[in-house]
């Protein structure tokens, strides 16, 4: 196993263990070392699977699936300002959010990161957001885009609230909506009628500048 590995397994257990300090110092030097973030970042992915199963089987609780969030979310502090995502040349505006009743945001933390490493404005509403917060923002900040992150089964049905209040704003046509997390699929994208699914945090990249691509088109063909 060479140094690169080395260092990979052992931010992976860090971030497993839910150590935070030892997650940020192998960071810092996974980035001293010019280790790829992207491949850091896919490592700590990996992890919080492994956390995840760790909490369906009650070998973790809550609060370790919390220490390891923000172990992760230490390190990806270190490693996003070395992130390469590809700018974008379309301007778009994108609120984004976990949707009512999650209160979990390492996953929305890394997506609103990476879009802003994009080039895209980011307005991050935080966590247990309603569906009229996320729509009043969209009126006020003249947003393009909703991200929605959902992490509780329980709470997806909040989403038809979403697209029923959009629509009643009469803004469904203009506003798109793109969402993420480990309670939804693309089979939630169809039931709902949601314009979009990312499966992780660079899917969502792909999927909002696709969105606003055709946003572009439509409006210029109007």
């Amino acid at each position: 196993m060479n140094e690169a590995e080395e260092l990979l397994d052992a931010l992976f257990e860090a971030v497993v263990s839910g150590n935070v300090q030892k997650a940020r110092k192998l960071a810092e030097k996974a980035v001293g070392r010019g280790l790829s973030p992207d491949v850091a970042l896919e490592k700590m992915a990996e992890a919080m699977r492994v956390v995840d199963r760790k909490y369906e089987r009650k070998e973790y609780f809550i609060v370790d699936v919390a220490s390891s969030a923000s172990a992760m979310r230490e390190a990806f502090k270190i490693l996003q300002s070395d992130v390469q995502v590809k700018p974008t040349n379309v301007t778009g505006k994108i609120v984004i959010g976990s949707l009512k009743g999650n209160i979990q945001s390492m996953g929305k933390d890394v997506v609103a990161a990476m879009l802003r490493a994009a080039g895209f404005q980011v307005v991050d509403l935080g966590v247990d957001v309603s569906p009229d917060a996320f729509v009043g923002t969209v009126l006020r900040e003249k947003a393009q885009i909703i991200g929605i992150s959902i992490s509780v089964d329980e709470t997806v049905p909040f989403l038809k609230e979403v697209v029923d209040r959009l629509r009643q704003e009469s803004l469904r046509d203009r506003v798109k909506i793109v969402i993420g997390g480990r309670a939804v699929s693309e089979k939630t994208r169809e039931e709902y009628g949601v314009d979009a699914y990312a499966k992780d945090a660079w899917d969502c990249v792909r999927k909002v500048r696709n969105l606003l691509d055709q946003q572009k088109v439509t409006s210029q063909a109007d």
